[in-house]
């Protein structure tokens, strides 16, 4: 039994029309493979359920999930907008003619060079996180920009502390209990160079409570009502988690999307509101499914109190979510899915420290030195948050669909690794 977007044939996995192994062996491990079809159809179940009769509606996929040039052109083939947080995921947009009309530029601690970018760029959208971002943009600026307001509304969403954002002492955004955070907003409707068009949220991630979501949006809604606010834009951000184990029960999203929607008409409704266009911007929810990384097989050890390890070709150079956030994924072996998996493996890498775990406990058939180890759902924030610890040089990333297959990435080579370095 494993997960319901893992495919299987006669005993091997398969990622569109191909076996791991077959990718495996042409293009090496360790390998991040993206199943390009999962993705543009995630991309349009949330496009075509999050709409609604009467309230105008965007999905802005948040790129910090996975983000390369070729991605960026699948989101806009899909029709999706583009959330990006600093510079270098604004210079990738633009350096893949994303229209810039559609980007919305986040992050708590934008430089001067970063928002001097998105004016040259002519980004659609800067999110200010605090009034200091606004005295660094407005000496940049020769027309009106357009800009929400980062606020933290306070809820508790049930996640992990690293990735839970709107608790009152969070680095982002503004406290909607705050009064400076009125008297910016009323600054904000003032400035003449300055398009207030409305307020950003974001709860946390990996949550698979709905409810989180219907008391962000009625928060916000309250917020807006007491004080007044104009706003004709809300956007409420993304988390919405996905299955990485079996135990997981994401929200099913193709009821909830146009259920929120229907719940914020009637809530804005209840106030007397004008309606507003309403904004949400998954990125793990779009991708993470459709990642699996693939690693070789090395060795296998017991030690004298009996835990078995196995080790593979990778780290948490390329697997840091492990590490980080103590996450846990699911595992098999590629080429042998039928086998009975027995034995309670941990699965490590390479890397030079002894907390270089990828997965805690991994049921398994016995492994043996060539096998390949598929770990699944890390098309989110692996490539990502890769890195060259141990000079360990960032694997390829490679584009499945059906029987087309493309490099999107290319593996890093020990070349690359010295490129920057300056031995006088």
């Amino acid at each position: 039994m494993t997960l319901d977007y893992v495919n299987t044939q006669n005993g091997q996995l398969m990622i569109g029309h191909f076996t791991a192994k077959q990718l495996a062996d042409r293009f090496g491990t360790p390998l991040y493979v993206i199943d390009e079809k999962y993705v543009r159809n995630q991309a349009r179940l949330f496009k075509d359920s999050f709409t609604h009769p009467i309230l105008s509606s965007e999905v802005i996929y948040a790129s910090k999930a996975f983000l390369t040039l070729a991605m960026c052109k699948l989101i806009q083939e899909e029709g999706l907008s583009l959330d990006v947080v600093s510079g270098g995921e604004l210079y990738t947009a633009y350096r893949a003619n994303f229209d810039m009309s559609r980007v919305y530029f986040h992050g708590n601690n934008k430089s001067e060079e970063e928002l001097r970018m998105a004016v040259e760029f002519n980004v659609g959208t800067i999110i200010l996180d605090n009034e200091s971002e606004l005295d660094l943009l407005l000496p940049l600026l020769s027309q009106p920009q357009k800009v929400l307001l980062r606020v933290n509304p306070g809820i508790e969403a049930h996640t992990h502390e690293y990735i839970a954002t709107t608790k009152n002492d969070s680095k982002f955004g503004l406290s909607t209990a705050d009064p400076a955070t009125l008297a910016l907003i009323e600054r904000l409707t003032r400035e003449p160079m300055i398009d207030f068009s409305g307020l950003h949220a974001h709860i946390g991630s990996q949550i698979f409570e709905a409810e989180s979501f219907y008391k962000e949006a009625e928060t916000l809604i309250h917020f807006i009502f007491d004080h007044r606010i104009p706003v004709r834009e809300l956007n409420l951000g993304g988390g919405f988690g996905v299955a990485y184990m079996l135990e997981d029960q994401p929200i099913y999203l193709s009821e909830f999307l146009g259920s929120l929607l229907e719940h914020i008409f009637l809530t804005l409704n209840s106030h007397s509101l004008p309606n507003m266009k309403i904004m949400i911007e998954p990125g793990r929810s779009i991708v993470a499914n459709a990642g699996t990384t693939l690693y070789t097989v090395g060795s296998t050890k017991t030690t004298i109190n009996h835990k078995n390890y196995v080790f593979v070709d990778g780290s948490m150079a390329d697997h840091i979510r492990t590490v980080l956030y103590g996450a846990h994924y699911t595992a098999l072996l590629a080429n042998r899915v039928d086998d009975i998996c027995d034995t309670k493996y941990t699965v490590t890498g390479k890397a030079c420290e002894s907390g270089d775990i990828i997965i805690k406990e991994a049921f398994l058939p016995t492994c043996e030195k060539g096998d390949i180890l598929a770990v699944f759902s890390t098309g989110a924030y692996h490539y990502t948050m890769s890195s060259n610890y141990n000079r360990l040089p960032r694997p390829a990333v490679i584009f499945v669909h059906d029987d087309h297959v493309r490099i999107v990435v290319k593996r890093e080579t020990y070349q690359d690794l010295i490129r920057n370095d300056i031995g006088e």
